[in-house]
């Protein structure tokens, strides 16, 4: 070994450092783990115990020192991955066990039944020798005491056998075989999955169970999850009325729980419940719970208007110590939501163990991980929030929007008289707590007016729509369907003089810009703020701005199973806060998994006038059969001054039947027999004669031009040249004869391309697509003057960008003039975009 001294002379000999030379390299690794020649040199010379130490062998021991940083990261990595894999392991061969008990139990159970239904067979009727065996025992009498069942009443004693036989209950679900799990479709369990996720199958009501590692103590775990608003966003509250000591360690509390109602065409529910946390022999922990009723015994709980009592069976969380540290959870959520009081279209909603899976057990999950991963990684998010700050915001999104379905009279809310069509419902909410808060929510110096909140919602049902498709278009393209008057009048209602804006103002759009915030606690949902060009229709000043609106939205996953998805936002200032009151409004898209059907394999139905509870089967059924339906809710909220509600009121009544028109539009161009994917993932062209029309005069004009053929040559007839024409590979486009030029038809590649919809696709100009390079090749005046004289023209390669911003190079372009084939004249100019891929 040779000390630094001699390593200079030598730089090829490894170096020993002393313990101070060591000391001043690590100082300066932890400022700057990748310093720079000049910065090494600059060290040798401040540092001492450095000085005779050659720049060269500094250069290597920090290459050596962050080789032994990312080998320690590394290691770490790999050791924490597989503890998760060891307990994962141990979770599922428990999981294998449970299941070969239930096998076991189906089989003594087949082998039972048969054996019955044979010796039925053997039976005889013959009951000649009755009299003589029953005679002989007509006197003998056997005196059985019958044993006294425990009291089931509200006594401390009568509340704590009813808790015993709920947490036997609930374990006998958890870990046993009292009800038949199936996987959940598209949860399979792994290191890095949320956990194992079953749902029920043939049992009474609605059930789901998730399996799950959390790193976190298990009291931690339990005092989380018995706290349900803090992570289910469909808990409205939940009041502990009493708590009573149960044993040694354990509690029993009597509970009033409320759920929002997902839509505004059923009521909310509300549950009267038992909770019983108690520590089990093994030591772990336990907290079961269930619907106290005239069945169950224990304390009653009035009905409470307007909400319909629910009912929840054995149910809880089961928290173990993990051998590698943490905790292993098994949830069960069993209820029974009562789905006769909503319309039958309705009640798949209500009988879904899926969706209780996805709003309950698997959320419960997702929060306690999200608090693991801030509680051992220090995170900074978009515009410098902390996590826990943005599940606030994202959480007071989605519960503003519930009380704004909801519309409860406790809430302040009342419910103003329609115009004679029931399509809208509008409420009114002039409590002071709303009011005030909405007020501070724009407090900047200004004048403060509102007095009041009036929320105009609908609710129609779609057919053969993706949700999650729909409500990406609805994201990405807000003016087909928003007006920036309304968007200005969300930030200006709580101003002096907001309705100067004419009804007849109303209409157009400005732009957006998408700024992304973050992701929640939950992977599919997505914070981000919308920076909204201000239109300029308004004549005061304090309107001559740029507009924001925090939006939240989910469900985007078109592989996951009773997941709703929502787009919910909410005017704010420019620097908004933490703490910021905020009126949300928005949309919600609940599949709906049922065999019913409506009359139109098409429609979108506006529901909220036409369907009643109990609607009989044979009112909504017939027709033929579609793919999928979900119900679609609309909600949205405007501040006004009490003087101005009828005003309001009225253009708040038009604006949603203005969305609700935009909506139906929109699935329309999106569903089945537009634009839904069929087998290898191929969309079907548009089916209308105008297409087949245009398809047929690209292809001729083609090859009047070039003298060659665009499609094969066995593709002729209207429909087959569409179809040709829609999945040939290249990205086709036309475009109008104007100055600038529109955009008017794309097949599948040039959709891609764009990234966009066809419904999407006439509000593009090919200047919004093309960058310099390529508006020098397309859209230069020579080359429009060459086509429409002699019929086409060949570009070089370049490069273009789609709707979300992502370059796409193209090896060269054509171009030639469509002609109409009846009177030959010029109809538009079509693009043929070759060889393109996303850069």
């Amino acid at each position: 070994m040779v000390t630094a001294r001699e390593a200079a002379m030598d730089p090829s000999k490894y170096v020993r450092y002393t313990p101070e030379q060591v000391e001043a390299l690590e100082r300066l690794y932890y400022e700057c783990p990748k310093p720079s020649s000049l910065r090494r040199q600059q060290l040798v010379r401040e540092c001492a115990v450095l000085a005779n130490v050659d720049p060269k062998q500094i250069k290597v021991w920090f290459q050596n020192r962050r080789c032994r940083e990312k080998q320690r990261k590394e290691s770490g990595r790999l050791q924490s991955l597989n503890r998760k894999l060891t307990a994962m392991n141990k979770l599922l061969m428990e999981e294998n066990d449970r299941l070969q008990k239930q096998v076991s139990h189906l089989v003594y159970e087949n082998g039972y039944y048969r054996q019955q239904t044979h010796s039925a067979g053997l039976a005889t009727t013959d009951t000649s020798c009755e009299s003589v065996v029953t005679s002989g025992q007509q006197n003998v009498v056997v005196a059985v005491q019958p044993q006294q069942p425990p009291p089931r009443d509200a006594s401390p004693a009568g509340l704590m056998s009813i808790a015993e036989e709920t947490l036997t209950e609930f374990l006998s679900k958890a870990t046993g075989t009292a009800v038949e799990w199936v996987q959940m479709p598209g949860m399979k369990p792994g290191p890095d999955s949320i956990g194992i996720i079953a749902i029920s199958h043939g049992c009474a009501g609605v059930a789901a169970r998730a399996c799950g590692l959390v790193g976190m103590e298990p009291a931690k775990v339990a005092d989380i999850l018995k706290d349900r608003p803090l992570w289910m966003r469909d808990c409205r509250s939940m009041e502990v009325v009493n708590v009573l000591p149960a044993g040694s360690n354990g509690t029993i509390e009597l509970l009033y729980m409320q759920l929002y109602a997902p839509t505004t065409l059923a009521p909310a529910r509300d549950f009267w419940l038992m909770r019983y946390t108690s520590i089990l022999d093994d030591g772990s922990l336990v907290v079961c719970e269930r619907s106290l009723s005239s069945k169950q015994g224990g304390p009653s709980m009035p009905l409470v208007q307007p909400f319909i009592r629910g009912e929840m069976l054995p149910s809880g969380f089961l928290i173990r110590p993990s051998d590698g540290g943490g905790s292993v959870i098994h949830i069960v959520d069993h209820l029974d939501l009562e789905p006769w009081s909503v319309p039958e279209v309705l009640r798949p909603l209500y009988e879904s163990s899926a969706i209780i899976a996805q709003k309950m057990s698997m959320a419960a999950l997702r929060y306690l991980r999200q608090v693991v991963h801030v509680d051992t990684n220090s995170v900074i998010t978009g515009w410098g929030r902390q996590p826990a700050a943005l599940r606030a915001l994202s959480q007071k999104l989605t519960r503003g929007f519930n009380e704004t379905l909801s519309g409860l009279a406790d809430d302040g809310w009342s419910v103003i008289e329609s115009d004679g069509v029931d399509d809208v419902s509008i409420s009114v909410n002039s409590s002071p707590s709303k009011v005030i808060g909405c007020n501070a929510a724009f407090s900047d110096g200004l004048p403060i007016v509102s007095t009041g909140v009036l929320c105009a919602k609908a609710s129609m049902l779609l057919q053969d729509v993706s949700p999650p498709s729909l409500l990406r278009f609805l994201r990405e393209h807000r003016s087909q369907w928003a007006d920036s008057s309304l968007d200005a009048f969300f930030a200006s209602a709580l101003k002096p003089n907001f309705c100067n804006l004419p009804m007849s103002h109303l209409g157009g759009f400005s732009g957006q810009v998408i700024l992304p915030l973050a992701h929640t606690f939950d992977p599919e949902e997505f914070l981000e703020v919308i920076k909204i060009g201000n239109a300029s229709s308004y004549q005061d000043t304090v309107m001559n701005r740029d507009l924001f609106l925090l939006q939240m939205y989910n469900g985007v996953d078109e592989s996951s199973i009773g997941t709703c998805s929502e787009l919910i936002f909410a005017p704010i200032d420019a620097s908004f806060s933490d703490d910021s009151p905020l009126l949300p409004s928005g949309f919600r898209i609940i599949p709906i998994d049922s065999p019913l059907d409506t009359s139109s394999p098409n429609c979108t139905l506006d529901l909220a006038s036409t369907l009643e509870a109990g609607t009989p089967r044979s009112r909504i059924s017939g027709g033929t059969g579609v793919n999928s339906k979900a119900v679609m809710t609309i909600a949205f909220q405007f501040a006004f001054e009490s003087h101005l509600q009828d005003s309001v009121a009225a253009m708040a009544r038009q604006y949603m039947r203005s969305i609700i028109s935009s909506v139906q539009r929109i699935a329309l161009a999106l569903s089945s027999s537009h634009l839904v994917s069929h087998g290898g993932g191929r969309l079907l062209p548009p089916v209308s004669e105008e297409a087949e029309t245009l398809s047929r005069w690209i292809v001729q004009s083609y090859r009047f031009h070039f003298g060659a053929e665009l499609i094969k040559s066995d593709a002729n007839g209207g429909e087959s040249v569409l179809q040709a024409l829609w999945h040939h590979s290249s990205a086709i486009l036309c475009c109008s004869l104007k100055a600038m030029p529109a955009l008017t038809f794309a097949n599948q590649s040039g959709l891609d391309m764009l990234e966009t919809t066809l419904a999407a696709l006439q509000d593009i100009t090919l200047d919004k697509v093309l960058d310099d390079q390529g508006r020098k090749n397309l859209l230069c005046a020579d080359l429009i003057a060459s086509v429409m004289e002699q019929g086409f023209a060949c570009v070089q390669g370049g490069t273009c960008v789609s709707s979300q911003g992502r370059p796409a190079s193209y090896e060269k372009a054509v171009a030639w003039k469509v002609l109409d084939d009846a009177s030959g004249a010029a109809h538009c100019i079509c693009f043929a975009l070759l060889g393109w891929s996303f850069v």
